[in-house]
């Protein structure tokens, strides 16, 4: 057994939860849009096409925000494929997952999907390929009420009423050599800098996201971040991070750890950016947009296979591209993740786990079948359900054990919220031991925990399971949520924690 000891102060917290922390992404990539959230014919379609058993899932999961349409594939698409009469739409090769887009799906279902699914709309611009007179047409079109070339067009395609989009990331991962229209930091710096001027005089109310770097074992990283904010700090007001994680060779431990890096990426990039700003001698702050985020296999499982397929058969539509199966393990390490960037919620005011449906993402589906939950689905809609009011600065003493990448580590990983009008206290909880279960002591200061409405939910491995167990097709609930006794004992929370396991637990608490 180890033990973890958890002190939340009434009068210590990091900042309001930000509504955008809890985002997702849809891309033209794989079966992402079609198949996905898009299948007219479908038996469960509605009159636009859309997945209404797609959109059900979303609804449940959460997301509040979602960023379109990529991604690589941003920055070879021109937008104006993706508007206007579906049947006159043309056919493009899609260089950057080699495949056949159809352009049936374009910037007015998505928005019409949005607005039915209830998320907000956050767009980003191809820089790769097009510029700033193409960035500038786009948010004209987009944005402006009516009376001009490109606002009137939108009119005539069917939107009388402006979309009214206030979020825009200037590109994507502008820093990664396989980019279509890579460049360098100086060159995208002075770019970034030049197509955000343009779009404000179209709108001056545009919030805008730089591309940082596509990791932090980037060979520019930092330099990145510092030389492209020392064109674009005033013209922007976020500048991005992307991060992906999978287990390598049997190194579990590390894998459970990784939400260390999370941290480290996190404070390295305010930290530089926060230095620019001193440099510049300004009052204004950059906060972070973590806008790609999740577990993903670049090496083994499914994905290598799916990749290497689309090299010896290009030139499809809508192929299987990154699939990946989501056991109990990755659901952990998706909750530490979450408390990462709750931990850091006074910066990260925008994060987009990547992606919605299908690629890499908490929801799967099949054409002309069924849709269903995969395992990272419910620590996700858990945290985005309960996490409210003010994000708790929490003080942790846990038991440590050791893992190659990051050293010693903590074994029990914590996040708290807490909303003062509801009297309710969130806490997010993993045990990153694979053998033994974590008894934990939460002691609250300022604050007095209730028994009534005491809850509490957990993710573990299943009776007749192991750590790789996951949801399939044929077994769409094998691993999910199941309660969690909690108790209170003089004044303090207390709960054990099974191995490898989740939790989210909910307390009723006045100020004391």
């Amino acid at each position: 057994m180890t033990t973890a000891r958890v002190v939340v102060d009434r009068d210590f917290t990091v900042g309001p939860v930000p509504h955008r922390l809890f985002g997702s992404f849809v891309e033209h990539m794989g079966r992402c849009v079609y198949t996905g959230i898009y299948e007219p014919g479908h038996p469960s379609a509605d009159e636009q096409g859309f997945r209404t058993d797609v959109l059900e899932l979303v609804r449940e999961l959460g997301p509040t925000v979602v960023r379109y349409p990529g991604g690589n594939f941003v920055s070879g698409y021109r937008w104006t494929d993706g508007i206007g009469p579906v049947e006159e739409r043309p056919r493009r090769l899609e260089g950057a997952w080699h495949t056949v887009e159809s352009n049936a799906f374009g910037l007015h279902e998505f928005v019409a999907w949005a607005r039915t699914a209830g998320v907000e709309v956050m767009e980003a611009i191809n820089l790769g390929t097009a510029g700033v007179e193409e960035a500038r047409a786009l948010v004209e079109y987009a944005n402006h009420p009516g009376g001009t070339y490109w606002s009137d067009l939108r009119r005539r395609n069917g939107a009388e009423e402006p979309f009214d989009i206030r979020l825009w990331c200037l590109g994507n991962e502008m820093d990664g050599p396989w980019q279509i229209g890579h460049k360098t930091a100086e060159e995208y710096g002075r770019l970034a800098q030049e197509a955000a001027k343009a779009m404000r005089l179209v709108d001056p109310g545009l919030e805008l996201v730089a591309c940082g770097s596509s990791n932090s074992r980037m060979p520019t990283f930092g330099a990145w971040e510092q030389t492209v904010l020392s064109h674009a700090y005033d013209e922007v007001d976020f500048i991005s991070l992307h991060a992906y994680y999978q287990e390598h060779e049997g190194d579990v431990a590390s894998f459970l750890a990784c939400a260390y890096d999370t941290d480290y990426f996190i404070e390295s990039v305010v930290a530089t950016a926060d230095a620019v700003g001193a440099k510049r001698k300004s009052t204004k702050r950059i906060n972070l947009s973590f806008d790609e985020w999740n577990v993903w296999y670049q090496r083994g499982q499914e994905t290598e296979d799916q990749l290497h397929q689309l090299v010896k058969q290009p030139w499809r539509e809508h192929p299987r591209l990154i699939e990946d199966t989501y056991n109990v393990t990755d659901a952990v390490v998706v909750g530490t993740l979450l408390n990462s960037l709750l931990r850091h919620g006074d910066r990260v005011t925008v994060a987009n786990q990547a992606q919605l449906v299908n690629v890499i993402a908490p929801i799967r589906s099949e054409e002309g079948g069924p849709a269903w939950r995969q395992t990272i689905f419910h620590p996700f809609a858990q945290t985005a359900r309960l996490a409210r009011g003010q994000i708790m600065r929490t003080a942790v003493t846990s038991d440590r054990h050791h893992s190659d990448r990051f050293g010693d580590v903590d074994t029990v990983d914590v996040a708290c919220t807490w909303d003062e009008g509801t009297g309710r206290l969130a806490l997010f909880l993993a045990n990153r031991g694979l053998e033994e279960a974590s008894d934990v002591e939460v002691v609250l200061r300022g604050l007095q925990a209730g028994a009534d409405g005491l809850t509490g939910r957990v993710l573990t491995v299943p009776e007749d399971g192991d750590r790789f167990t996951a949801n399939t097709e044929d077994a769409q609930d094998r691993v999910g949520l199941s309660d969690l006794p909690v108790d209170v004992q003089d004044g303090s929370v207390r709960v054990s924690l099974p191995p490898l396991s989740w939790a989210c637990v909910e307390v009723p608490v006045t100020t004391a």
